[in-house]
């Protein structure tokens, strides 16, 4: 990826405060880029000096259209509902995901804004069936099979976004070009949502066991590779590399399918903790899950918590789903580098995170005990269905 012949001009990150945009952001300002980060809440990392934030929801045509102005292209990465209890808010996931899509849509449009990049998702496609090596032409997930609404709503803004490919801007005789990327799980050292709730399971010591088949095979890519695959994305949406990736949609990981526990075993270990060895079956933590977000959904309004998994993250982490990344080599000139978890580790223990013997307090065992008592529970109902 040659990133110093990358044209100047003001590109708009939407979700621009998150882990994904802010690192987007801050390599085209470091390659001379004009960058606005657009959020609704500030970056946790201080905002590189030449670097715009606007404080700013997706949920607001005008706010969205008065940050577009003089915009050349956007990267619409903001979404909400991706994993935990944030998937159990359906109308807050339905604003966001679908109508902030349409508002960045149609902002593009009215201010003459001419590429638009989406961050998309493999759950598009996926709904807890096996794939193997899938492809661009397999179709969407039909929407009342998927099991959990940020990935129904995922599937709704792709097609919206897809769908708006070649309308015309507003008062002008451009056309508006799109295109969306369907990552896999992101990692990379001071990743925001994912690693530190698996990293707080691993030392509340709730890491206890694994589950599914141990062959089954996922896909993870690291924060850098999907930097490099959104610059590339909206570089071919320009008429001098012939629109080429106008209207297509594009699976994008490391391109290494491996065993979702086995991936973060280095974790586990270069954190000084035990790798479980007991597994359980994939219907048992499926039945868990799925208990948990019922109680969930009748408690959650007076105690919001966390639930340890939903039935999506089991389809997610348990079975297999990996894709072939052909056409984004062939289209985009994606080369995705090959990267450890080794970065990882040493950030979450430069922030005093390791094993620590003798921290386990009495309050942790009761918590922690309950949640064990409700999987025996789980276990027992489990049995004579099994």
């Amino acid at each position: 990826m040659d990133l110093e012949n990358i044209p100047k001009g003001t590109v708009l990150i939407t979700g621009g405060g998150g882990y994904f945009g802010f690192r987007l952001g801050w390599v085209l300002h470091k390659k001379g880029v004009d960058v606005v980060l657009f959020d609704v809440m500030r970056p946790v990392q201080a905002v590189p000096e030449g670097v715009k934030f606007r404080q700013g929801n997706v949920c607001s045509l005008s706010e969205v259209e008065k940050a577009l102005r003089d915009v050349i292209c956007v990267f619409h990465i903001a979404a909400y509902g991706m994993s935990g209890r944030e998937q159990l808010n359906r109308k807050l996931i339905e604003d966001v995901n679908v109508k902030g899509t349409e508002n960045v849509i149609q902002a593009c449009r009215n201010t003459g804004v001419s590429r638009l990049v989406y961050t998309s998702t493999y759950n598009v496609v996926f709904g807890g069936q096996v794939i193997e090596n899938g492809d661009e032409s397999l179709p969407y997930l039909p929407l009342p099979l998927h099991p959990d609404h940020y990935s129904r709503t995922k599937a709704l803004a792709e097609m919206k976004v897809l769908e708006a490919n070649g309308t015309e801007l507003v008062g002008t005789k451009g056309l508006l070009r799109t295109c969306a990327l369907r990552p896999a799980g992101i990692y990379g050292p001071g990743e925001q949502r994912h690693l530190p709730r698996i990293v707080s399971y691993i030392e509340r010591g709730l890491f206890q066991f694994v589950y599914g088949d141990p062959s089954s095979l996922v896909e993870f890519v690291h924060v850098e590779n999907l930097v490099q695959a959104h610059i590339l994305a909206a570089e071919a949406l320009k008429a001098t590399r012939d629109h080429r990736a106008a209207g297509q949609a594009y699976f994008i990981s490391d391109g290494r399918p491996i065993n979702n526990f086995e991936f973060f075993r280095p974790l586990v270990e270069g954190l000084g903790y035990r790798f479980p060895a007991l597994r359980l079956p994939l219907s048992l933590i499926y039945y868990f899950a799925f208990l948990t977000e019922m109680v969930h959904l009748l408690v959650g309004r007076l105690y919001n918590f966390q639930p340890l998994l939903t039935r999506t993250e089991v389809y997610k982490t348990g079975v297999t789903h990996y894709f072939s990344m052909d056409k984004a080599r062939k289209e985009l000139g994606y080369q995705p580098k090959q990267f450890s978890l080794d970065e990882v580790v040493e950030w979450f223990k430069s922030r005093g995170h390791g094993r620590k013997p003798g921290v386990y307090t009495l309050k942790h065992l009761v918590r922690d005990g309950g949640l064990v008592f409700l999987l025996v529970a789980v276990l027992l109902l489990w049995l004579p269905a099994a």
